[in-house]
């Protein structure tokens, strides 16, 4: 076949590799009896009772938990030598035994925090973020506590620095606000210094709030604060700079007021977080039904699926659900007809995971028979 189309285009049409046809092409490998022969033991080895004097020392009580540089240095302190200490490394890798010898404090194992809302004042997740001030490395830092079931912004703070001091002012204030009661409400945060303060977690206590913080260097677990400040940083009014503390603040009110009251969220199925956050979704969705229900009547031909459904929010919002079980590879879909398709009343879609590997099944006889001749612009016709 390479005589036809040339060697390159034979090998990627059958899926050889050009360094092993190469390697075919060259023949057998022929080893050379002198560069293989055992090589002589040095005279100054140690013998097999010296090594095991070595591997006993290394092994003891005293050293079993030292490095064998520190065995090393002790052994000359006291008038000893055994060996070099990289001879006592051979002797160690010798009898599988490199690794870390030092005792060490066992890295502290973090559990992933699992919490669930089912509503609103069930959940807050709370962070702090740099914005950027008037001059280069002047920043101010803004701490927002947000709902996780509803997405609302519940509580916010624009100051200069930050503190423990003003993190408790501010979960203080926005607890009596929204009235909350002991053992009601679960506040998560990630391990900042201000999150971990001693002082917070007094306040918190106090108030019969459970505190919930990330795990180290996983900012995945604290995912709606991120999210939230996204879409912060993203609006497009967001300045590069912040001219001063009170252009920043007056920023920040417009921009929460349009994020509570008129941001359509996404994950809420387009509602407010406000309305969601007090009760408002059904309110909303019946009303949305109603209009869809109306464009339904009016124009049924338009809506190929069915009737329109207007969407709920979530009845559950999860920071690290729990894994799910998993899906049975066959789902069957049922399709809700519209008014032009009658004669499809009642039909079911059958997914398949078998189906998925039709293509490889027809891929399989081509690939095997290598030595088949296959002009290369055959070979385009295949994904």
């Amino acid at each position: 076949m390479g005589q036809v189309c040339g060697i390159v285009a034979a090998c990627q049409g059958l899926a050889v590799p050009r360094s092993w046809y190469y390697r075919q092409q060259a023949g057998p490998v022929v080893v050379d009896p002198v560069q293989n022969r055992p090589q002589p033991r040095p005279a100054h080895t140690l013998s097999a009772q010296e090594k095991a004097a070595v591997e006993t020392t290394l092994n003891s009580d005293r050293f079993c938990d030292l490095s064998p540089r520190q065995v090393y240095a002790q052994l000359l302190d006291e008038g000893r030598y055994l060996c070099h200490w990289r001879t006592m490394y051979r002797i160690l890798a010798e009898i599988g035994q490199v690794h870390e010898r030092r005792a060490q404090r066992k890295k502290r194992v973090y559990g992933k925090p699992q919490l669930k809302a089912s509503g609103p004042n069930q959940v807050w997740t709370w962070d702090i973020t740099l914005l950027p001030g008037p001059t280069r490395g002047h920043f101010y830092y803004l701490y927002v506590i947000l709902d996780v079931y509803s997405r609302y912004v519940v509580g916010w703070l624009l100051a200069r620095c930050e503190s423990a001091e003003l993190a408790e002012e501010l979960v203080a204030a926005t607890c009596a606000k929204q009235g909350i009661q002991p053992e009601q409400l679960t506040l998560h945060a990630d391990r900042g210094s201000a999150m971990r303060a001693i002082t917070l977690a007094q306040l918190l206590s106090d108030l019969g709030v459970a505190k919930s913080h990330t795990r180290p260097y996983t900012p995945n677990d604290n995912p709606f604060s991120e999210a939230q400040f996204k879409t912060l940083k993203y609006r497009p009014d967001y300045p590069a700079q912040f001219s001063d503390w009170a252009a920043a603040q007056s920023w920040l009110q417009a921009f929460f007021h349009w994020y509570n009251q008129e941001h359509r969220h996404t994950s809420l199925a387009l509602m407010t977080p406000a309305a969601v956050h007090y009760g408002q979704s059904s309110q909303v969705s019946q009303q949305r039904q109603q209009v869809l229900d109306t464009a339904y009547e009016t124009h049924p031909e338009r809506f190929r699926r069915g009737r329109p459904v207007a969407g709920t929010p979530p009845q559950e919002v999860w920071i690290n659900p729990p894994a799910q079980d998993l899906v049975s590879d066959s789902v069957v879909v049922q399709l809700e007809p519209g008014p032009q398709d009658d004669s499809k009343a009642g039909s079911s879609a059958l997914i398949d995971a078998e189906h998925r590997a039709t293509i490889d099944e027809l891929l399989v006889p081509f690939l095997e028979e290598k030595s088949s001749l296959i002009l290369v612009n055959e070979l385009s016709q295949y994904p």
